[in-house]
């Protein structure tokens, strides 16, 4: 299907449309500058597993009686972070579906807000994450600033691809 015959369907209005598909696009690259940032920038101990790692091994150990090999672990990881990354930037996009102007503060908020939302709230709560009072400050800090990052990147591809489509 061309694209814009996909545009041009009447399931969705052309901005919901747009909104979704920028957004989606911006949490993908969003996801891809943390991840990258995460590699430089310690965002937890060493020795310590991830969430997403935590979940994919309960999930592994279930359906195939172990858990995921440290050499796919990395792989991994990232199976779980795009399709989240992308699904908050979709979010993001609709929301801002009628908002066509770049906005970096929305994007400052949109990291930052995605960070304490998970990496101080609930992942501690549900046992996936200590108590964010046990994890070093500059550790948290690191992973406030690639969750930024993150918002920031989703906000300028929000707003670019917004304005490609718009003009398409």
């Amino acid at each position: 299907m061309k694209l814009t015959a996909f545009l041009n369907k009447d399931t969705y209005t052309p901005d919901t449309q747009r909104a979704l598909i920028s957004g989606f696009l911006g949490g993908l690259a969003g996801t891809a500058v943390k991840s990258i940032v995460e590699r430089y920038l310690p965002v937890r101990k060493v020795e310590q597993r991830s969430a997403q790692i935590k979940v994919l091994d309960d999930l592994s150990t279930r359906i195939t009686g172990g858990p995921i090999s440290v050499q796919n672990e990395a792989l991994a990881e990232q199976l779980v972070n795009f399709p989240i990354g992308a699904s908050v930037g979709a979010a993001y996009g609709y929301g801002k579906k009628d908002k066509d102007h770049l906005k970096i503060t929305d994007g400052v908020i949109l990291g930052s807000t995605t960070w304490f939302t998970t990496h101080e709230t609930s992942l501690p709560l549900i046992g996936l994450e200590e108590n964010p009072k046990d994890i070093p400050l500059k550790t948290q800090a690191n992973e406030l600033f690639a969750h930024v990052l993150f918002g920031v990147t989703t906000e300028l591809v929000r707003n670019y691809v917004n304005r490609k489509l718009k003009n398409y």
